[in-house]
Order: structure tokens, then sequence, then C-alpha cells
């Protein structure tokens, strides 16, 4: 068989869910849809290439957590293509990362509230033993990813325990993979987060800071069955163990993320993680069109300083013991949203879907909601908002979007379309 030929059948293999692939494949046996590049006018991203053109030097095949950080390291920065096959985890688990000198009992012990006060972090021997734990789990979890890369799931691929980090890269797509549970062994405590105190945790599944010309698309992310709802109360504060789904901050900018499922996760997406002036200020530019929301708690998005074009999204919302918000304006924001559709439970109310995190106004445009299988109605959720709480939010977010790849899919015919095409597994390689 030629060598052309086997390698294809190879790859369709793989597409099919059949592990068998070498190290690396010659570039002309690539999917095409691994050479796809994100067109003209979709989004902030738009003209996004990452490994498009990548030779056959630089076409990886990676089945294992080690060979993805093998295919991804590196000072090189000419395109490559990086094809996951079959479900990579890490190599450890929390047990192995945990510091000789680190106990859970321990920390709970020395930070009690009742002992240690609530106006001053936690510091001394349990924090140092618990920071040297979760230095250890980074090294395994955090896999940075390089400028001009293309990552693209096969058939059934998924990334369980792993954060992707895009930091400082310029020019990636990330597409088709499945991301689970990058749950952190070692969250902190911190008593002066919030009038109660807050564990806070490190791992997002996917992580922007400082990272530009980045397309995410058809990809599933959740908790997988570690939701943060079964996580115990520890001071009486969830002990939260998983942060944001998909994160864009400290001065990222240009981000298309597209026809993605988000579902049963808390912090799902924060763009700008500061409110301070600085670096953030003229970035932070995303796009967020035909996206699924099931069912997560809050940030779908919370915004700071970014110009944020959100249309044509699902947010299907039926758990009122998880839910807090979806829309979070925040300092300096620009928040532009257009035909989005809410299904909702009867118990969520209108008002709750805006939430005031220091902004002045947004733009609102062709919201249509439902609850439940009653009559579709049309809805200012910004009205909602501004008719129970005070201050008003202004209407008008001092920009219109002109990133759109054509005309915009009618609210009405949202739910339909994105169900059918959003997520993982629903792209066709050819």
């Amino acid at each position: 068989m030629p060598r052309r030929t086997a390698l294809a059948v190879t790859f369709g293999l793989l597409l099919a869910g059949v592990a068998t692939v070498p190290a690396s494949a010659a570039a002309t046996t690539v999917p095409a849809v691994a050479r796809e590049v994100l067109p003209a006018n979709d989004g902030w991203a738009a003209g996004t290439t990452g490994g498009a053109a990548a030779d056959d030097d630089h076409v990886f095949v990676v089945r294992t957590r080690d060979q993805l950080a093998a295919a991804l390291a590196g000072t090189d920065t000419a395109p490559r293509i990086v094809l996951v096959a079959g479900t990579l985890r890490p190599d450890g688990d929390c047990a192995a990362y945990a510091d000789p000198a680190y106990s859970l009992d321990a920390y709970l012990a020395a930070y009690d509230p009742a002992v240690w006060g609530r106006t001053t972090r936690p510091s001394g021997p349990p924090e140092e033993a618990r920071a040297r734990s979760a230095k250890n789990q980074a090294a395994d979890v955090q896999l940075r990813v390089p400028s001009n890369t293309t990552i693209l799931g096969l058939a059934n691929a998924r990334l369980i325990g792993l954060n992707l980090l895009v930091s400082s890269a310029d020019n990636v797509i990330i597409r088709n993979l499945t991301f689970e549970d990058a749950a952190d062994c070692f969250p902190v405590w911190d008593p002066t987060d919030g009038a109660d105190g807050n564990w806070n945790s490190a791992y997002d599944l996917i992580t922007l800071t400082g990272g530009t010309h980045v397309w995410a698309d058809h990809n599933t992310f959740g908790d997988g069955d570690n939701v943060d709802s079964a996580q115990p109360l520890h001071f009486g504060r969830p002990y939260q163990v998983h942060d944001g789904a998909l994160d864009v901050i400290r001065a990222s900018d240009l981000v298309t993320i597209s026809w993605n499922v988000f579902q049963e996760h808390d912090k799902t997406m924060l763009i700008g993680s500061t409110n301070t002036v600085g670096a953030d200020v003229g970035k932070l530019r995303v796009t967020l069109h035909h996206n699924k929301f099931a069912n997560v708690g809050q940030r779908a998005p919370r915004i700071r300083f970014g110009q944020v074009d959100v249309y044509d999204n699902y947010y299907y919302a039926t758990d009122e013991d998880t839910y807090e918000y979806s829309w979070g304006v925040g300092v300096h924001s620009a928040l532009y949203a257009e035909n989005n559709f809410f299904l909702r439970s009867a118990d969520i109310p209108l008002d709750d879907v805006v939430h005031d995190w220091g902004g002045t106004a947004m733009t609102e445009k062709g919201t249509l909601t439902r609850i439940g299988t009653g009559p579709v109605t049309e809805v200012s959720l910004l009205a909602a908002y501004n008719a129970t709480y005070d201050p008003d939010l202004g209407t008008d977010a001092g920009w219109t979007p002109t990133l759109r790849p054509g005309p915009i899919t009618p609210t009405a015919q949202v739910p339909a379309v994105v169900d059918a095409r959003s997520g993982a597994g629903r792209l066709s390689p050819r």
C-alpha cells in the first residue's frame, strides 16, 4: 500500500475511534478540518490561522499527557498541528502531588476563622506546605500552548484534569475537544474574600493569559462527575475545586469563542481578572456566538474592560439551586448582547440574569425567553434588572459589532441550531 494511502487509512481509523497512530504524520494526510482557519469577519479573532500551514515535521498525533506536552514543547514557533486521540489525563493524582508536610485536616485546624481570624490570609507552615503541593500539581496538569498552533480532537478526544494555558502566545486554534474536571487538589482559603471568606482554586480548563488571536470552537466543557455542588463545606463555605471553564485574562485580545457547550460548571467564563486600570485597557476584545450554556452557575460571561460581542447563544438554566447570573457587567466593560435565547426555570427571575459588577452600560437586542415548554416571549433582561436594582445600567455600550460572518441567526431558531451543531464531535473531517 502506498505510504500516503496507508497514512490516510490510519487517520480514518483514528477518526472512527480506533487507536492506531504514529508519533507524527505527513501533512498531506491531515484531515482538512485541521487546516481550517477562522474566516474573515468571524468575530474578533477573524483571520486566525493557528497551525494551518504546518509542514510534515510539525504534525503530531498524541494519546497521552506526556505526548501532548512533548508536541507543545520547545521554542519553535513554526506552525504546528496537534491531533488528540483518546482520553488524556495527568500522570499523577492528589496523593502524589501532596507535600509530605501537607494535610487538609492540619490546614483546616490552622486556619479555622475561630482560630486564625478573618482579617489576614493564611501564612506559615501549613500554607507553605499547601503551596508546595499546588506547585507539584501545576507542573503536571498545566500545559502551555505555543504560538501558531492548532489543537484538534479526533473522535471522542477528551482532556480530563488538564489545563491548556495560552500564555503570551499568538495565533492559536483549539477545536473538537471535550474538557473535564481540572480540579484543584489544594484550594486556598481566603477569609478576606467577601463577607464570609471563600475557597479559591487554581485551574481553568482553558486559560488565556496574554493570549492573542485565539479561536476556541466546537469544544465541550464541564466538570464530569465531580461537580462543585457535590463538594463539602469547610468554614461554612463551598470547598471550590474548579475555577473557570474558559477564562480570558491579563490583556488577552482578539478572541472568538464559537459553537461550544459549557455545562454543569460554576465559574464559567471570566473576561478580565482585575478592576485595576492598566494593561487590559483596549484589550479583552472577545466574540461569543452559537454557544450553549447549560446549567452553569455564573460568568457566562463576566466582563471587565473588553468590548464583548455575545450573540446567538443558547442559555439553558433550569437548576435554580446553582444559578446565580449570566451576564456580569464589570468595570469599563462594553457588552453587546444580541439574539440570545434563555430557556429557564420559573424559579429563576428575569432580573437575575444581569449582574452589575461595577459597570455602567450594556446593549441588548432581540432576547427571547421561555419557561419550560411555555410560550416564547420577547424580553429585555437589562430592563428587568433596572426595574429591580439601583443604580440603573445604561442601555448603550458605546459600540456596534461589525465582525460577523453574515446574517445572524434569528433568536427563535437559536436553540435548534445550537443544539444541532455545538460542542465536541460535531465537526466533519473531510
